[in-house]
């Protein structure tokens, strides 16, 4: 994935972007799919406002830890009507621990996914591949994410959805940490399970065919935008099954092959 369009809007534009999405996920208000009032916002400019709104986050004092790769599952691809992945951002405010309860009450339409979550253990830039993904992680481990886009209904585009960071709300990391050789990441199978019924099954290769090619697409697009992976990086490789709604009250609970499971609780 290249960002080879050209940027369209000024700086001016990418600031108000940025701050009207900043306010939607600070106060938990739906707003408008950006592309229609900026109906030119390209992709480039998508990752523009997203890179201001991390500025913003930083100097309020939170700090980024990590990234996330989104839309890289063919069912989640299916479920939001896109065709491209895309990243986002994670910084230590968004991380909750694992048999946590998780409020709901400063989120707009939450839904959960199951993910496999890659730490690396030296700097990741430029374009690589699978191979150099897999040398330079430490370790793997599971990790559940509540994604919850700031646009009206659950509607986006591609986007729209970029410069809201790619419906980043929260993480839980969980589970047991496993070298990332010791496992076939394209057989680890997941069932998520939404108030103890199975709501959603599926494997790590619906993931860009094996979790670290999404994160290899993950770098490629941080070296577009002049940014690198660093060593210590938490990063999730993205939905291996459709998400699944919640709301206060909902139990879920992700069991992954020989990697453990993470059980969270939501409430108002």
């Amino acid at each position: 994935m290249s960002l080879d369009q050209n940027t369209v809007l000024d700086d001016i534009a990418i600031a108000r972007l940025a701050e009207r999405v900043e306010t939607a996920q600070t106060y938990a208000t739906p707003i408008r799919k950006l592309t229609l009032d900026y109906p030119d916002l390209s992709l480039r400019d998508a990752y523009r406002v997203q890179t201001a709104l991390r500025h913003s986050y930083e100097a309020r004092g939170q700090r980024v830890i990590g990234w996330k790769a989104g839309l890289t599952s063919k069912p989640k691809m299916a479920q939001m009507g896109v065709s491209t992945p895309g990243v986002g951002f994670l910084t230590d405010a968004m991380e909750r621990p694992a048999n946590s309860a998780i409020s709901t009450g400063d989120l707009i339409h939450p839904r959960v996914e199951a993910e496999i979550a890659f730490v690396t253990k030296s700097d990741l830039s430029g374009k690589v591949s699978a191979a150099e993904v897999m040398a330079a992680t430490d370790y793997v481990q599971p990790a559940l994410e509540v994604i919850d886009s700031r646009f009206s209904g659950f509607k986006f585009d591609l986007e729209s959805v970029i410069a809201d960071n790619s419906s980043s709300a929260r993480y839980i990391p969980g589970g047991r940490m496993v070298r990332p050789e010791a496992l076939d990441l394209r057989t680890v199978g997941v069932v998520l399970e939404h108030n103890g019924e199975i709501a959603q099954i599926g494997a790590g290769a619906e993931v860009l065919g094996h979790p670290a090619e999404a994160i290899a697409m993950l770098v490629g697009v941080l070296d577009d935008m002049g940014e690198t992976l660093p060593a210590g990086s938490f990063v999730m490789a993205g939905a291996i099954t459709a998400a699944v709604a919640v709301q206060p009250g909902d139990t879920i609970t992700a069991r992954f092959y020989e990697m453990g499971s993470i059980t969270v609780t939501f409430t108002d």
